[in-house]
């Protein structure tokens, strides 16, 4: 079942101080990609080695730049992402093997553990060439797994790249939580001893 969460979809301006960029900038060409760690994300593809690299991709775009993820075989599977730590905020840029608009170009699902949080699709336009743009999310429960896939029927190929996290000032961290969950507990066993008495 999933989780109760409310997530929005964000831009890049949601990612402020304290936000973590992780790039591929210095990695070899045609590094496996199933398996890689990067900035403490584990990437994993649905359909094994052999099928998502690290390349130059689609060149400069509004939102990659090389080097960057690319699929060179099969681009209908998932990438999951397995985060260094929990977050609630989500984003990347992204390119398809297109020139045209494409309504759900890439989809974004949220996990905390096996907890499905929530889930967005993107639509892609010429960005400036190729089609693309920046896919964002945030949630009000935390996650810690992301699983992307792109429009394979649209494209025969993806990339993505200049991947942000980071946790929103309005999302309390656990402990937060049961530090104030705590206090109101104590302030509401205070208030009935005195309507009590």
């Amino acid at each position: 079942m999933p989780a109760q969460a409310a997530v929005i979809a964000v831009g890049p301006g949601a990612f402020g101080p304290g936000a973590t960029l992780t790039t591929f900038n210095g990695l070899a060409d045609g590094l496996e990609v199933d398996g890689l760690v990067v900035n403490g994300i584990l990437f994993d593809y649905s359909l094994g080695a052999g099928s998502v690299v690290i390349n130059g991709g689609p060149g400069v775009t509004n939102n990659i730049a090389p080097q960057n993820i690319v699929s060179i075989g099969a681009n209908a599977g998932v990438l999951t992402l397995t985060l260094p730590g929990p977050v609630s905020t989500f984003g990347y840029g992204f390119a398809l093997l297109n020139t045209i608009p494409v309504p759900a170009a890439t989809t974004i699902r949220l996990f905390s553990g096996a907890t499905d949080v929530g889930s967005l699709s993107y639509a892609g336009a010429p960005d400036p060439v190729f089609t693309g743009g920046f896919a964002g999310i945030q949630s009000t429960l935390l996650f810690n797994r992301v699983e992307l896939t792109f429009n394979a029927v649209a494209a025969p190929a993806f990339a993505l790249d200049n991947i942000r996290t980071s946790t929103a000032a309005n999302v309390p961290e656990p402990g937060t939580m049961l530090l104030l969950t705590a206090s109101l507990a104590v302030l509401g066993a205070r208030v009935f001893r005195r309507s009590c008495s």
